[in-house]
């Protein structure tokens, strides 16, 4: 005998709630614990790594935590940090990344990272020499004599160490394979920085403003009273399409280009080094304090 409307309609409501009972007793998290991106797309924080060493995969441990960016190769030793764990330098050794996803194309940015070194920065030979926090590598040996589209290292030792940085831009804004020019941000000479190599993690900040073509530097979450300009420059405009490699740790240069292994710009970190970001912004002197203050 067939059933009627209201049977089947009310064997197909039990149904569906057998259905979802089953499905409401899955293992699966509650939406609350799933992880949030506290840095969207289009946020300020373009590059993080931690480098918490955490794993036993040195990929994993170099990892840009933005957006999941690994290193192609981390040869680095992971060690104490200054939260967690860091990342130990060595001569020759460097992190490499394919990218540092969109910050290159900033036209403000901001530097951020910690680091330990005890003593005179060296080369790789061991003489006296930069050493390296990172450098972007050009993807055209010819486009700039440094092979660089940007760097920053230190050189010196405890009692006066440098902080220098160079940016390349094109000539023309509007064409990025016009010839390349380049600006210096130096604290050298008789603005150079003591205490900075004294076996005790400091905290260096570098930000570029676009819309003043400034650069200040911070230590350990103070301003330094010198401030360097690239007269009326503007965006700062690296010159993205030519740069074919991101290193943390190294010079821009390989031993077989230029000078050989003891050459500067092949200079290695030899110190220890933690919490690197790329910002595509300026950051305020309250942010760089609040980086400090956390130890982030």
């Amino acid at each position: 005998m067939p059933k009627n409307k209201f049977q089947i309609v009310f064997t197909g409501l039990a149904i569906a709630m057998i259905v979802l009972s089953a499905c409401q007793k899955m293992n699966k998290p509650a939406l609350g614990d799933y992880l949030k991106d506290v840095n969207p797309p289009g946020g300020a924080l373009k590059f993080y790594a931690a480098f918490d060493g955490t794993t036993t995969n040195p990929l994993m441990n170099g990892v840009d935590s933005i957006r999941a960016n690994f290193p192609s190769d981390n040869p680095l030793a992971s060690t104490d940090g200054v939260s967690g764990k860091g990342i130990q330098g060595a001569a020759k050794k460097f992190i490499k990344y394919p990218s540092f996803n969109e910050w290159s194309t900033s036209s403000s940015f901001s530097v951020s990272v910690w680091f330990k070194k005890n003593g005179q920065t060296t080369n790789n030979l061991g003489g006296n020499g930069p050493e390296y926090i990172f450098s972007l590598r050009a993807a055209e040996g010819s486009y700039h004599w440094s092979n660089a589209v940007m760097f920053l290292f230190l050189e010196g030792n405890n009692t006066a160490c440098a902080v220098k940085t160079m940016c390349v831009s094109p000539s023309v804004a509007s064409n990025p394979n016009s010839s390349p020019s380049d600006n210096w941000f130096t604290w050298e000479n008789s603005q150079t920085i003591p205490g900075l190599l004294n076996d005790q993690w400091h905290h260096l900040v570098i930000v570029y403003d676009a819309s003043n073509s400034t650069m200040k530097l911070y230590i350990d979450g103070v301003a330094n009273a010198n401030i360097k300009s690239w007269g009326g420059h503007g965006a700062i405009r690296l010159a993205n399409t030519k740069i074919g490699e991101y290193r943390v740790g190294r010079g821009p240069r390989n031993d077989d280009e230029g000078d050989g292994e003891g050459g500067w710009l092949q200079s290695s970190f030899k110190g220890k080094m933690d919490q690197l970001r790329f910002y595509g912004t300026a950051l305020s002197a309250a942010e760089v304090t609040n980086l400090f203050n956390s130890k982030k």
